[in-house]
Formats: C-alpha cells, structure tokens, sequence
C-alpha cells in the first residue's frame, strides 16, 4: 500500500462561531488523485482550505508532509507548510495585473527563493509547455480564454514541484470538450511529475473519469468513500442523490453553484 501523504483524523471546524465539518476522517495516498463531491454548501471548500493550510481544525488534526495541524498550530507553521503546496483555487485566481510569465513565476521567488532571472524564466518557459501552452508570458490573464487561464494556473501551482495539488472546482464556467481537456491535462500531469491530487467538485463526470478515490460529504460530513466504480454500483442513498441531482441539473441546462 501507498504511504499515506495526508490523514485527515476526527476534524471539525468552521467560521464565525459555526462548525461547518464535523468529524471528518480523509487519507490522501502518494501517487493518487482523491475527489471530494458533494452539493453546493457541504463543507467541500472549508474542507480544502484545511488541508491548504488557510484554516485551522477546531476539533481533531491533520497530518500532512511530515507536519500535524491542530487548533495550536502557529501561523509561522501554516506557512511554511502552504509553501509546499501546490492549489489552484475556483477561477484561477491569477493576478490580473501580473503577467502570465510574472504570474508563474511568483512561485518560485515566493516558495523557493529562486533570484535567478535566466533559470526562472527557463522553468516558466518549461512549465508553460506541460500545459500545453506556447510562450505567452507576456500576455495578461485578461487576454486569455477560461481554459487557458486555468491552464496557467495549474502552471502556476506546479511550477515549484509541491507534493500535492489542491484543486477547488477545476471545471467549473468551461464547456464540456475544455473541462475534459483539463481533467486529461491533470491526470498526465500527476502521472509524469508523482504528485498527489485533492479535488473538490460537483462535476460528477470529472471525478469519475479521474479519480482513484472518491468521496462523498453531505451536511458536514464525509457519508460515502470508495472507488469509481464501487460508486457505479453503489445503493447508498446519498451516492444515489447527488447522481440524481446532477442528471437533473444537466436536463434543465444549468449548471449548479
């Protein structure tokens, strides 16, 4: 069995007085791609933002690379353990007055230090090619299409070598051909380089088409894991709600937020 890059053990936590997730058990293993499903409002985000090192456990605590986060944790810590990280938040969230070359670079100056113009530009210029993208570092994100800013912002989160990958909706605002593109793009990726992958979706195609663990929250609380196709077979009710849901937000041609 893979060693285990990140446990999740009896955490509970939120914001503003209120516990979001309760009690929530997770093990991310080296090598592999884990989705978080579920409906809008469940935790899946707060979840992320846990395992990302932007918020604390109230309850409980997280091993991840070799560190454990509890309610204690100094933020020094959180940083330190951020800068090992490697998240693509839900829109990319480029700095629009940076360019896609400075965007990438960011990273590398930010995580590892890096003062040496000639290398960085080499390693951006590298990285701008995993994503399939030819030298558009001087172009701003605004001048780019919704699948080629994300593109960059996979780049961007990969650019310094983290362990793992945190990726918040990576599908969300793009037609079916560009997020399938994406979900391709994230599996070669992660197979190439070894990383560890977290995605939070309610893109159901995308988790099962990706994801070697699958895992289900409702209400705060993780209710169903297994593997893709444990899910095609499962009867479990909540497995059999979300299914549903999406099949009728897909009848209605919408899209859930």
């Amino acid at each position: 069995m893979m060693n285990p890059l990140m446990e999740m053990q009896h955490v509970s936590a939120g914001f503003g007085g209120k516990i979001v997730i309760h009690e929530v058990n997770m093990t991310l293993l080296s090598g592999e791609v884990t989705c978080l499903m579920g409906p809008s409002g469940c935790g899946k985000t707060t979840t992320l933002r846990l395992v990302a090192g932007l918020l604390k456990p109230q309850e409980g605590e997280i091993r991840l690379l070799g560190k454990t986060i509890r309610m204690e944790t100094e933020e020094d810590e959180l940083i330190d353990i951020r800068r090992e990280l490697g998240v693509v938040f839900q829109g990319g969230a480029l700095f629009d007055s940076m360019s896609v070359g400075q965007n990438i670079a960011f990273p590398l100056r930010y995580c590892r230090n890096l003062a040496d113009e000639e290398k960085i530009s080499s390693m951006v210029l590298e990285m701008l090619d995993h994503v399939e993208l030819g030298d558009v570092r001087e172009k701003f994100p605004a001048e780019l299409s919704g699948g080629m800013r994300k593109r960059v912002a996979i780049a961007r989160s990969l650019v310094h070598s983290p362990a793992l990958l945190l990726l918040d909706e990576p599908t969300t605002g793009l037609d079916p051909i560009t997020a399938r593109h994406i979900d391709q793009l994230v599996l070669d990726l992660c197979s190439k380089f070894g990383f560890s992958v977290l995605v939070v979706t309610h893109d159901l195609v995308s988790a099962l088409g990706i994801g070697d663990h699958l895992l289900l929250m409702e209400e705060g609380r993780v209710s169903w894991k297994g593997t893709s196709k444990e899910w095609s077979f499962s009867e479990h009710p909540g497995v059999r709600r979300f299914a549903e849901g999406m099949i009728s937000v897909r009848e209605m041609g919408g899209v859930e937020r």
